[in-house]
């Protein structure tokens, strides 16, 4: 095994470091704690871009970390082959250090040598001077030789390869490969500052070039993905970056005007704003387990300058008894935990991380938010389950069940415009119109039913 020297960098040497190198250190050290030690992609991220001060640096390292985990069993299978002896458990900052030469010379197409000599400069900035020969003589062999392709499934564990085929074994093949592709970036116009159409001709005067649909009146695609900063009047609430799928929730919903509202589980907030940007009267009720994921909603309130009035609450919305007055909703958007299976193009360590046991708790939790979220809905409400997991246990067998045990709900139909026939929901496939995989349900509670699930 190579001894792998401790990889210490002062505040001092770093000022010091060669121009691209840091990206790629930063890029080195995430990969390592998302793929070696289990963490989450998105906080590794988000705690270690912040200290890139140069905005492309961020964008690069950004960009490595996803190619380099959704190429990551083509990678495996390269070092395997090219390596005498495999680097071990103990050298996981050099495994990713070479992840990350790999996605520069493999689809992200940079310029070669710039990528080589930054890579092997990097090594030896991490602490790594004895092996950065090695790591030199493994990018140029990539260089030659390039990557075989390899079967976008293989990226899947193979219990969730096998439920996923199970379901879909037409679409399988589709789901596998797209859930590995660049998502595009979706926009939701905010309608109380402006049109959709409107702030399209910004966008154009802007020189970006962006794409409507009709299942979407207040979304815009971006097939190339820019900087926030670039959106005209991003700032200002004019805007916000939402995939498609999860802005039709509020489609599914379409509450009445100045409705009592709940979003459960609500954080980081998207859904509730959207509600409140096409109708500001709600008595909007937000609900979420963590009460610091609270203060991003109230932060995202405050950007897209919406009525302050809506009532957020920190608490487990299946325990009724702590956080519901008694009040009953006239609609409830519950979109609950779930495997996240039709985001894994966003989150590619979903497929480094969930595990079978982590299905079954969320089965069972998804059926206890049903349970006792329905309790808290008016006669003749309305209730939406939504997932973003294209399994079917998640999605149509889940919301069958809860037929099954709830004689007072009945499903309401959905048109094609939320995706195909699934159940008594809708099942949007990943990539479909570009938008992420994602289930809707719309329940009505219904009068003169004695209810007797729990």
């Amino acid at each position: 095994m190579i001894r792998i020297e401790k990889a210490v960098v002062t505040s001092k040497q770093s000022s010091r470091l060669p121009p691209g190198v840091p990206p790629r250190m930063t890029a080195a050290r995430v990969l390592d704690a998302v793929i070696h030690r289990g963490r989450s992609l998105k906080t590794e991220l988000n705690a270690a871009l912040p200290l890139l001060p140069d905005t492309r640096d961020r964008a690069l390292a950004e960009a490595i970390c996803f190619t380099a985990l959704r190429r990551r069993p083509c990678y495996e299978a390269a070092l395997a082959h090219w390596l005498q002896k495999p680097l071990g458990r103990g050298n996981g900052v050099l495994n990713a250090l070479l992840y990350v030469g790999f996605a520069q010379l493999d689809t992200m197409n940079l310029p070669a040598h710039a990528a080589l000599s930054a890579t092997v400069d990097t090594a030896r900035a991490l602490g790594f001077p004895r092996q950065a020969g090695l790591v030199n003589a493994l990018l140029r062999r990539a260089q030659r030789e390039r990557f075989p392709s390899s079967d976008p499934s293989a990226a899947w564990p193979e219990w969730l390869r096998t439920r996923v085929l199970a379901d879909w074994p037409q679409q399988a093949d589709s789901l596998f490969s797209t859930s590995l592709a660049q998502a595009p970036v979706w926009l939701r116009i905010n309608r109380r500052q402006g049109s959709r159409d409107d702030y399209a001709q910004k966008l154009r005067a802007a020189g970006i070039h962006a794409v409507s649909i009709p299942e979407l009146p207040d979304g815009l695609r971006l097939d190339t993905p820019v900087a926030i900063t670039l959106l005209p009047g991003f700032a200002e609430g004019a805007v916000s970056i939402q995939d498609g799928s999860a802005q039709q929730v509020a489609d599914a919903l379409r509450p009445p005007p100045g409705a009592h509202v709940l979003d459960a589980c609500a954080a980081p907030g998207g859904k509730a704003a959207h509600l409140l940007e096409r109708d500001s009267t709600l008595r909007l009720t937000v609900l979420d387990i963590d009460a610091r994921r609270l203060v991003r909603v109230r932060d995202t309130f405050e950007r897209l300058r919406l009525p302050t009035t809506a009532q957020m609450l920190a608490a487990d919305a299946t325990d009724l008894p702590v956080w519901w007055d008694g009040e009953a909703f006239d609609a409830i958007l519950l979109d609950a935990p779930c495997s996240a299976t039709g985001v894994v193009r966003r989150q590619p360590d979903i497929l480094l991380h969930r595990r079978p046991a982590d299905l079954d708790a969320l089965l069972n939790l998804q059926a206890r938010l049903l349970d006792a979220l329905w309790r808290t809905l008016k006669p003749e409400g309305t209730l939406v389950y939504t997932t973003c997991s294209i399994l079917k246990a998640e999605n149509e067998i889940q919301a069958t069940a809860f037929l099954a045990r709830t004689p007072d709900a009945q499903a309401e139909p959905l048109g094609p415009a939320f995706g195909c026939a699934a159940g008594p929901g809708r099942q949007r496939f990943t990539g479909e119109s570009g938008m992420d995989g994602f289930f809707y349900a719309r329940f009505r509670k219904l009068t003169g039913i004695i209810a007797h699930h729990v």
